[in-house]
């Protein structure tokens, strides 16, 4: 943009001296005609649309014409060359060179520290993150850091004072246990209902049972026999996570509250809530329900608890650190196993839709 109004400007500059070399005739006609021109075009265009450069030259031109004749000469009115001149005069003395700095920014280092202090802190707001970061050297307003909150889409500390649904199971991950039900189709197009309890702590894979007609008396003993599965373990059991679905009854709870367990109902349509159940239904699905048809309730419950014992004892789980559900002693580093000198046995899991591999002896 301001290369092509400097080369605008130099090249009427260039032709300016051929014209006032010219004979005094030459140029009153050249006037004429371009007068001549100019009347035509108005005639043609409704609005001319002029350029930066246009603007600055012909800004500068009228101080060389006669204000009465800037109506006939040029093609706009002479407010308009006075407010392009104004502007011409506040581009020359900007005063840029003598222009003090402003206030400086905040380093993006302090903003994201006043980031993560927010977020691992609820229920600090932005006078206490600012009293923090000045006893770690980092001296700033507390208007500032209440201003970059705001940016960041953070609320205030009251209103975000209590944890959220991820930090409340991950803080009481070993204690809870959650509950749901997936649906599956047989081949004869028959829907069969499966109740699935997966424990937070150790993502230990439970199947209750498999039904085509999950009634609140069923729901209730399948609660019972899972109470009775656990033994000891019921007493490490804090909370039980399960949806508002209409077949968890008044006395599905009760079978857990009996052993000291508090109920929680996450809330409606949100699954995240209840996310790890979700996932492990999402296994479920993907590396078994989805490759194999399910003729009846005996076949599907064999399929499931087949499945579930390899989930248990040998499926690797990144959320405990590669190591199965069932996996007590603490995670080894890796050592480099020499295949020449160890073989590695292949033990497939209804015939072959998931394969172990293990160590021949």
């Amino acid at each position: 943009m301001f290369l092509s109004i400097v080369s605008a400007l130099v090249r009427n500059l260039v032709t300016a001296p051929a014209a006032v070399l010219r004979s005094r005739v030459a140029k009153d006609a050249e006037v004429l005609a371009l007068r001549h021109e100019n009347a035509v075009l108005r005639r043609q265009i409704a609005r001319v649309r002029y350029e930066p450069a246009d603007r600055i030259w012909l800004a500068a031109l009228s101080r060389l014409v006669p204000h009465d004749r800037w109506r006939q000469v040029f093609a706009v009115t002479p407010t308009t060359l006075l407010r392009w001149h104004r502007q011409l005069v506040a581009r020359k003395w900007t005063f840029a060179q003598n222009r003090r700095p402003g206030r400086p920014s905040t380093a993006p280092t302090v903003k994201q520290l006043i980031l993560r202090l927010a977020r691992e802190n609820s229920g600090w707001g932005h006078r206490r993150i600012q009293g923090e970061l000045a006893g770690l050297g980092y001296p700033i307003a507390p208007s500032t850091v209440w201003e970059i909150l705001h940016t960041a889409g953070i609320d205030p500390a009251p209103q975000r004072s209590g944890p959220t649904w991820r930090q409340f199971l991950t803080a009481q991950a070993h204690g809870i246990i959650a509950a749901d039900f997936l649906h599956l189709d047989t081949v004869w197009l028959n829907r069969l209902y499966a109740l699935v309890f997966i424990e937070h702590g150790t993502r230990r894979l439970h199947l209750a049972g498999v039904t085509a007609h999950p009634t609140a008396q069923w729901t209730t003993q399948q609660a019972r026999n899972l109470a009775m599965t656990l033994g000891r373990r019921m007493d490490s059991l804090r909370f039980l996570l399960r949806d508002r679905d209409a077949k968890y009854t008044r006395s599905f709870d009760v079978v857990f509250e009996a052993d000291d367990v508090e109920i929680l109902l996450s809330p409606p349509r949100a699954p995240r809530a209840n996310v790890i159940c979700e996932r492990a239904v999402g296994t479920l699905r993907r590396e078994i329900l989805d490759r194999i048809l399910i003729y009846n309730e005996a076949h599907a419950h064999a399929v499931l608890t087949a499945y579930i014992s390899h989930y248990n004892q040998h499926r690797p789980h990144q959320g405990r650190q590669q190591l199965p559900p069932d996996a007590n002693e603490p995670p080894t580093p890796a050592t480099v196993t020499d295949l020449q000198a160890h073989r590695i046995r292949r033990q497939p899991i209804l015939d072959g839709l998931i394969n172990e591999y293990h160590h021949a002896a």
